[in-house]
């Protein structure tokens, strides 16, 4: 995390020319707040006592039109209605410009936080709770907003404002302005002591507001489970006991911020005291003008103003260090399949022709040690259907996850058609391989974007043409408006045999030539099964398939049966081959559904 504030800065690069215009306004500002005394201070020192103005404001009797003092007093005092006008219009358009480009910064960074999150691997997203990411990725990406609206822009214009008060209080009193400035090593003090609690607290704060989203959602996704269990009441005081923590958590960090902020707050009134103190005996004296001190007074509430801005920076920095921290850990993964330099794309292949692929004594697990496949090698010869076997856990699902690479092998090569994927480019690859799986993964979109998904320009007829291959049309026809249908979240709208075709339909308009089926119809019922593999059947012709099924039906349909036992291959061959060999297969076979 060191330097985390450096590599957030480059989200704020594109936007330099609007920050310069937001700098140049803090400055405009900064000048408007160091005229703003004056006024009084001539009213004071001059006119209420009929002196002559100071040779460099001579020009104001030209301007007041008048040499009387009512005049001057009044064009005095109108200018500082205009010079707080002039002020508020700046701040305004401030105001304005800077949270622009504050969100667009925010954004900026939530889109990298959300373009790396999609292609980080499948097991990443297994050990994480989505409640949690999507904070990262809406909430905690403010970090570069604090950081650069409400650290490094009040820092910059603290700093610009704190040198030009400091040099007019001079030229008043010297020995005041070096006396206004001892209150310096109290804040640093109090920075130092606080900096560190403020960081902790409001990352803990974080942390769990994450985790109370993620409850949110998990327990909101799953809500058919917990009405048919009865568990209301359960996942309320779940959500009640977090919120506690997490509302203790925000205590805390408001606790060590108030605590902050009255130290420096009484530091600075400590210092006002004593300059009043002594600036008053210096006018008892005669050595300093009521209006000088006046003026003084003024002046050191605007330095002291930056200064407590600046202590206060280290609280804003907490925050942006703690909402840096979750995005940078997330950023920092690199569990993601990467495309090599200079990728070639894999040109598609002749209509009706599927691809020839090859896996090659691959070896593949999810923790390091731990290997779910071992030194496998299955070849497949374009348009074959292969179906992969096996008892749950045997890495059938795993072994056709390396085929679209969702994961590259520990060891060994996945070849389409002999060029290893590896060099291939990734949306190139992808997009000739197709899935369907036991879980559609439906969109909350409508029927016809969730067919076209995997092809967001294919034409109405298009979409209709399949889905009427995919047993799907008549369905949709009596939805109630058809195939403009929004269906609900996760297809929850529909049946789990209606979801599945819209699942088929969308992988026949990708007309991928590989094609992975993930137990398409272990879930379903002999009827629906009957449509879905009618369905299926179409969608094969022409096509290097692979299958994983459980279901006799589903696996005659295969050419050749791969046998996986423990992470290797123990059998290949046809249905008929494997149950005369007496083997693993045939122990199967007396256990596996025939429908």
């Amino acid at each position: 995390m060191k330097l985390w504030w450096l590599r957030l800065a480059r989200y704020a690069l594109p936007y330099k020319r609007g920050l310069l215009s937001v700098i140049l306004l803090m400055l405009l500002g900064v000048g408007l707040n160091v005229l703003k005394p004056w006024p009084l201070k001539l009213i004071v020192d001059y006119v209420l006592t009929d002196q002559p103005l100071p040779h460099s404001f001579t020009w104001l009797k030209a301007l007041a039109g008048q040499e009387s003092p009512s005049w001057l007093l009044g064009w005095l005092a109108l200018s500082t209605i205009l010079l707080f006008m002039v002020s508020v219009a700046v701040r305004i358009i401030q105001n304005y410009v800077g949270n622009g480009i504050s969100t667009r910064m925010v954004y900026s960074l939530g889109a990298a936080l959300f373009d790396h999150l999609q292609r980080l691997f499948l097991s990443f997203h297994g050990q994480q709770r989505t409640g949690d990411l999507i904070k990262r990725v809406m909430s905690d990406s403010h970090c570069i907003q604090i950081l650069v609206m409400d650290v490094f822009l009040p820092l910059l214009t603290s700093l610009v404002s704190l040198l030009a008060m400091l040099a007019v209080m001079w030229q008043l009193n010297h020995t005041l302005s070096l006396l206004a400035l001892l209150v310096a090593p109290l804040l640093v003090v109090f920075i130092r002591l606080f900096n560190q609690p403020m960081t902790e607290r409001n990352y803990q704060h974080q942390q769990l507001e994450g985790e109370l989203m993620a409850l949110s959602e998990q327990s909101l996704t799953a809500i058919p489970i917990v009405q048919a269990f009865s568990r209301e009441d359960y996942e309320d005081r779940r959500f009640r006991n977090l919120s506690r923590q997490v509302i203790q958590a925000h205590l805390r960090v408001i606790l060590s911020q108030l605590q902050f902020k009255v130290s420096v707050s009484g530091v600075t009134a400590m210092g006002t005291a004593v300059m009043m103190l002594i600036g008053g005996f210096q006018v008892l004296a005669g050595s300093l003008s009521i209006g000088s001190l006046l003026v003084f007074l003024s002046y050191l509430a605007s330095l002291y103003a930056p200064m407590e801005t600046l202590a206060y920076i280290s609280s804003g920095f907490a925050s942006a260090a703690a909402g840096a921290c979750r995005v940078l850990e997330i950023l920092d993964v690199q569990d993601r399949v990467q495309e090599q330099p200079g990728a070639k794309p894999l040109p598609p292949p002749p209509p009706g022709v599927g691809r020839q692929i090859r896996l090659e004594r691959v070896t593949f697990g999810y923790e390091p040690g731990r290997p779910i496949i071992q030194d496998i090698t299955v070849e497949v010869q374009p348009g074959e259907k292969i179906a992969l076997v096996g008892a749950t856990g045997a890495g059938k699902s795993t072994l056709v996850s390396l085929i679209p690479r969702f994961f590259d092998p520990w060891q060994g090569r996945v070849l389409f058609d002999g060029v290893d994927v590896r060099g291939l480019q990734l949306s190139s690859l992808r997009s000739q391989v197709a899935i369907v799986l036991q879980e559609p993964f439906l969109l909350p979109l409508t029927v016809a974007e969730n067919i076209a998904y995997g092809r967001p320009e294919a034409s109405y007829e298009e979409i209709v043409a399949v889905a009427k291959a995919a047993n799907a049309d008549e369905f949709i026809q009596q939805l109630p408006q058809d195939y403009n249908t929004v269906i609900g979240e996760r297809g929850a709208t529909l049946s789990g045999g209606q979801r599945q075709r819209i699942a088929i339909a969308r992988a026949l308009l990708k007309n991928a030539p590989v094609l992975i089926l993930d137990e398409p119809t272990s879930a379903l019922d002999a009827q629906t099964d009957a449509l879905v593999m009618s369905a299926i059947d179409r969608l094969m012709v022409g096509r290097t398939t692979f299958i994983i099924a459980h279901r006799l039906s589903t696996i005659r349909r295969a050419n050749r049966i791969v046998v996986l036992e423990e992470g290797k291959v123990v059998e290949v061959g046809t249905h008929q081959e494997l149950l005369k060999a007496a083997g693993f297969y045939h122990r199967l076979f007396d256990i596996l559904p025939s429908v």
